[in-house]
């Protein structure tokens, strides 16, 4: 692990975590990208038994608000996760001809190696008003990046399941 880097696992408390793709690139800019993502994520949150509280899934980035699963860390759950996703976007893939425009997972003609940067930051969250703030500040992300005017317009978040206006991709546990 880095240096500076420390995980707090075992106290309970909720995880804020976010993770970036690779090089911040957006790699997750269609819906297509941010549907498997949610699956995936819904999938192994029912295999590993952590509860969702909040998530958003934006073009380059994520943030999930979750607990510990019953059997890792949050950081066996976002092993996985990634490993997934990257797999079935790399599945769904097409060849691009040369000299046409090359898919997001390729930058200046050269395959990408990686989908995700290898580490996420996880902020503990050890309070309900701390739980609020992590959740608007998700819930806002794609409004504050000028994505969308109004939250209820980004299906990829959770806060259609808390004001129950829009489509819950992912099922939430409060």
């Amino acid at each position: 692990m880095p240096k500076g880097l420390r995980r707090y696992y075992g106290k309970g408390h909720l995880h804020f975590i976010t993770f970036s793709c690779y090089r911040r690139l957006p790699l997750l800019k269609s819906a297509r990208a941010r549907d498997i993502f949610v699956r995936e994520l819904a999938k192994l949150r029912e295999e590993l038994g952590f509860r969702l509280i909040g998530y958003v899934v934006m073009p380059e980035h994520v943030h999930l608000l979750m607990s510990k699963p019953q059997h890792g860390t949050p950081s066996t759950v976002l092993q996985k996760l990634k490993l997934r996703v990257a797999r079935k976007m790399r599945k769904g893939r097409r060849r691009t001809p040369v000299g046409q425009m090359h898919l997001p997972f390729e930058e200046r003609g050269e395959p990408l190696r990686a989908f995700w940067q290898a580490r996420f930051y996880d902020f503990n969250v050890y309070s309900a008003r701390k739980r609020i703030e992590k959740l608007d500040y998700m819930h806002a992300n794609p409004m504050n990046r000028k994505l969308v005017k109004h939250p209820k317009d980004w299906p990829w978040s959770s806060w259609g399941f808390y004001t129950r206006v829009g489509k819950v991709l992912v099922t939430i546990d409060v």
